[in-house]
């Protein structure tokens, strides 16, 4: 048999082998695709009531909300208004970033502007007459997708926030890498960080100069387990704009779609098949990363070293979004979440790691109550405008008072050196 002819075999053979697995997968996706996935260990918690009083304090979060429809009429905004109304002053909403698509608020000549402040008044008018605490984090959209002008970009969008929502907190403040707290009622302290910061082209904000208290690319890490150190005896909540465990696109997961039809990450209309080669976009993603992928050096950088921090503390929440979906992790004593999915939805692979996850619109709350016990709760509308709840896909409790009190030292005031919101 010639050379030419085992080669032509060897192709049709990987050909053959390609299809057959595409099948596979494409059949396996239909099956669980947008249905919730909880893990099999999770299963008989997740149905266990909450405790019978009203929790004593609540934090909504919410992430990517940069493309609400401004009609008054988009499911996750008014779902989170309904969720203000029975919280009242007893709560925080957290806003994760990605707050306006597609770049973030540009200068005020700029043919986008108008649409820009359009969405970003929707959700200040959503969060204006809330009793509570508002906080807005920033993400790479915020930063025009990280454009080397990001940097103007955020202090616009800060800026703005300030003058219409003044009693709003955008953290951290002036496009610095933070660590920021906050602290909330009931023994509860939220830790801001912004994660775009290390994953940013051009101006990166650091040092005394732009007002930022860490002065290097790794004091922000050497603040954080400080301000973790000294607050063991708080509820601590860790908030970022990029997750540190995920399921979906930005942790190297794909659709069969996407393998078949990669053009279609470039226009949405570019069905033209390319199989085979067409895997090698998803391979890349999953190897070497686009600047937003967890795969990406200045991304698992900062992954690995924020890590390092949180693994040495038990029952940390770290909170974020960017992937457009909801997903829960626990990993080595802590809480990991993505609550992405305000505005946009994508596809989520079940399983693996993850305790819960779901292709939904909708956010994550967490509950503390008196007795010590935290809880995690998921909100989805129900239908098209958010007046109603489908049933709770999912709830759990992370931790109790025993579990929390067994890893606290006697209190500390906390650390001087990372800023403080209040």
């Amino acid at each position: 048999m010639s050379f030419t002819l085992v080669v032509l075999y060897a192709l049709i053979g990987l050909a053959g082998a390609t299809a057959i697995w595409l099948l596979h997968r494409y059949g396996q996706e239909r099956r669980y695709r947008r249905q919730p996935y909880v893990a099999p260990a999770a299963r008989a918690g997740a149905a266990a009531p909450t405790p019978a009083e009203a929790p004593a304090y609540s934090i909504a979060l919410v992430g990517d909300l940069g493309a609400v429809a401004t009609n008054g009429r988009d499911p996750v905004m008014n779902l989170l208004q309904d969720w203000q109304q029975q919280t009242g002053s007893a709560g925080t909403v957290v806003i994760l970033g990605d707050n306006i698509y597609p770049t973030g608020l540009p200068a005020p000549t700029h043919p986008g502007r108008a649409d820009a402040e359009h969405r970003l008044n929707a959700q200040l008018d959503a969060l204006r007459t809330f009793k509570g605490q508002v906080v807005f984090l920033s993400g790479n959209h915020d930063w025009n997708k990280g454009r080397r002008d990001g940097y103007e970009y955020v202090l616009r969008q800060e800026a703005y926030v300030r003058d219409h929502l003044p009693t709003a907190h955008y953290l951290p403040p002036r496009g610095c890498p933070g660590p920021v707290t906050l602290q909330l009622p009931n023994n509860i302290l939220l830790v801001v960080l912004n994660t775009q910061w290390w994953v940013q082209h051009g101006t990166r904000p650091l040092g005394n100069a732009y007002g930022c208290t860490a002065a290097t690319s790794r004091e922000p890490f050497e603040q954080l387990r400080q301000v973790l150190a000294a607050n063991q005896h708080q509820r601590i909540v860790v908030a970022g704009h990029h997750p540190l465990y995920s399921n979906a696109m930005h942790g190297g997961q794909f659709t069969t779609k996407q393998h078949v039809f990669p053009l279609l990450a470039v226009n949405k209309k570019a069905y033209l098949p390319l199989p085979i080669i067409g895997s090698l976009f998803p391979a890349y993603r999953r190897v070497v990363g686009a600047a937003e992928d967890m795969a990406h050096p200045r991304y698992r950088a900062m992954r690995r070293r924020l890590l390092r921090v949180l693994r040495d503390f038990p029952n940390i929440v770290y909170a974020a979004g960017h992937d457009h979906n909801l997903q829960y992790f626990q990993r080595r004593g802590g809480h990991y979440l993505v609550s992405g999915s305000g505005s946009k939805t994508a596809f989520v692979q079940k399983g693996g790691k993850a305790t819960f996850t779901h292709e939904h619109k909708g956010f994550f709350v967490l509950e503390f109550y008196a007795n010590g016990e935290a809880w995690l709760r998921t909100l989805e509308p129900g239908n098209a405008t958010g007046s109603t709840r489908t049933a709770e896909p999912f709830r759990h409790c992370l931790y109790t008072a025993a579990a929390n009190e067994a890893t606290a030292p006697t209190p500390a005031a906390a650390s001087a050196h990372a800023g403080s919101a209040g």
